[in-house]
């Protein structure tokens, strides 16, 4: 099956030492600008094209076998279940097309993944992981968080994600799997999942505690807590 899912309004990304998307130990100011080009409708406010597709991440790039890659998936009542790189590789797949937006101010339109709707993830986990869960804290390699609303995962507007551009996904973008929510900045995509806790209240994860918005939509510039 393959989709074309366009950049919801709202979504972008994040800082600069970063190695992939998820975020970097050096923040952002708020004097960051990128460059302008001819403005396309696709892309949001604050926004440039990118064609490349620069890696930003929090820390080194971590070597993850998919023998030993496992997802934990963590109840409200703090049942774990844990799905195998082959449990995940036996639940139904969909190709899909998407624009991404990065909070350091670039957009890469028209990219192509592949990967497991998160609402399939989650119904493998056990007929009852959801019950009582209003937001996910979701875990990476390394030690990496990031909270979401669970809405957010559902209804086919995230994925994890294990092929992109019709290979599979290399390390320095997550690989062996990353979280791909495309209508939030790419720093709530978190590379290398290790992780989701479900959660009746928010808590924020690594870059929110830094001051990073706790929703993060691109359209409504939400980069910044106030923002």
């Amino acid at each position: 099956m393959t989709r074309r899912r366009r950049g919801l309004p709202g979504s972008q990304c994040l800082s600069r030492h970063v190695t992939g998307d998820n975020g970097g130990v050096d923040i952002v100011t708020r004097g960051f600008v990128g460059r302008r080009t001819d403005r396309d409708p696709r892309i949001p406010p604050g926004q440039y094209l990118e064609r490349g597709f620069p890696v930003l991440s929090a820390g080194p790039t971590p070597a993850v076998r998919v023998e030993d890659w496992r997802l934990e998936v963590t109840t409200v009542g703090g049942a774990v279940t844990s799905l195998s790189w082959d449990a995940l590789a036996a639940l139904p797949h969909e190709t899909f097309t998407t624009d991404l937006h990065c909070v350091t101010k670039w957009s890469k339109l028209d990219t192509t993944w592949r990967g497991v709707p998160l609402e399939d993830v989650l119904a493998a986990a056990g007929p009852d992981t959801t019950a009582g869960a209003a937001f996910v804290l979701v875990h990476a390699v390394g030690g990496y968080t990031t909270n979401l609303p669970l809405e957010d995962l559902l209804g086919g507007r995230a994925w994890v994600a294990t092929e992109y551009d019709g290979a599979p996904l290399a390390p320095e973008h997550g690989g062996p799997a990353r979280l791909l929510v495309p209508h939030l900045y790419l720093w709530k995509s978190a590379k290398w999942l290790s992780g989701l806790q479900l959660l009746a209240r928010d808590t924020p994860g690594f870059w929110e505690q830094l001051g990073y918005h706790a929703y993060g939509d691109p359209w409504r510039e939400q980069r910044y807590v106030g923002d």
